[in-house]
């Protein structure tokens, strides 16, 4: 297993989710973050970005830049006046009301390992059950542990859950637990299709089976949600093409994540990416031979 996931099923065993372990590293993995919600519109669409937590990765060259070395990451870090012990990762979720249905992206980590998303739909003003559908772009658990209360029971009751077949055929294996509980509310799709007349699945190959991101359209106006193509808007941008441990496939996720920035960046389409820096909405511009990002305020 990855070793973010395997970091996550450590705290997942206290949530009573099935995973073995006993306890997480106090300065990194999961930590809380406050909730928060930030309204933002896709043309006539009005969508919020949900803040769930923040997930603190060690730079010790066992997750970025692999293949390139902890110093190697150190200096893209140092070069952005950031932290060169440390990635910080934000963990989102996006809320999108699209005629008579409230569709949310991702669930974050849940409430076991300091989600806040549901005190984040609060201040959104949805309650659990007017949620109508969960789409969900792979079963990390940092995108999925949301699905259930910290009772073991479905967090959003009246929703359809959603997501590729080959994603929900993975969850079953790596999740067996967490997908007994949700069993009934899953419908699946074929990657590419329409979900509504507004969202459609993007494949995103290599990260998981079944990747997929979420475009939203209205009018001429275009919003990719990125799922997990990017991780770091720092190292992710600057070095597209280097190895990321959570990657299933890494040559597919790099092959995907290098083409996928180079179009966005010259599209300029606005981007969600649930793990750069709240609220995580902004484009991908090219510098040098990477790229940064240009967060929208």
């Amino acid at each position: 297993m990855r070793s973010m996931i395997r970091t996550m099923a450590l705290g997942l065993a206290a949530a009573g989710l099935g995973f073995a372990g006993s306890g997480l590293a106090g300065d990194f993995g999961p930590q809380a973050a406050p909730a928060a919600a930030h309204p933002f519109r896709v043309g006539q669409l009005l969508l919020v970005a949900l803040q769930d937590a923040h997930y603190v990765v060690a730079n010790d060259g066992k997750t970025f830049g692999v293949d390139a070395g902890a110093p190697a990451v150190s200096q893209v870090l140092k070069d952005a006046g950031a932290a060169t012990d440390r990635i910080t990762l934000s963990v989102d979720a996006l809320l999108l009301r699209e005629g008579g249905r409230v569709l949310l992206f991702d669930t974050g980590l849940g409430e076991k390992l300091h989600g806040a998303l549901q005190a984040s739909l609060q201040q959104a003003g949805v309650a659990p059950d007017a949620v109508t559908d969960v789409l969900i772009t792979h079963p990390h658990m940092d995108h999925i542990g949301g699905l259930v209360t910290a009772a073991g029971t479905p967090a959003f009751p009246k929703a359809v859950v959603r997501m590729p077949e080959a994603a929900w055929t993975w969850m079953q294996q790596q999740s067996p637990q967490l997908s007994k509980v949700i069993a009934a509310q899953i419908r699946t799709f074929e990657p590419g299709a329409h979900i509504t007349p507004a969202v459609k699945s993007v494949p995103l190959a290599g990260h998981t089976p079944g990747h997929t991101g979420y475009e939203i359209a209205s009018g001429g106006a275009r919003l990719l949600d990125i799922g997990d193509l990017a991780h770091s808007s720092i190292v992710s941008l600057a070095k597209p093409q280097w190895t990321v441990e959570f990657d299933e496939d890494a040559a597919a996720a790099r092959a995907t994540r290098v083409s996928e920035l180079a179009l966005l960046a010259k599209s300029g389409e606005l981007v969600f990416a649930p793990h750069f820096p709240f609220p995580g909405v902004g484009h991908i511009r090219a510098q040098g031979d990477g790229y940064t990002w240009q967060a929208v305020q």
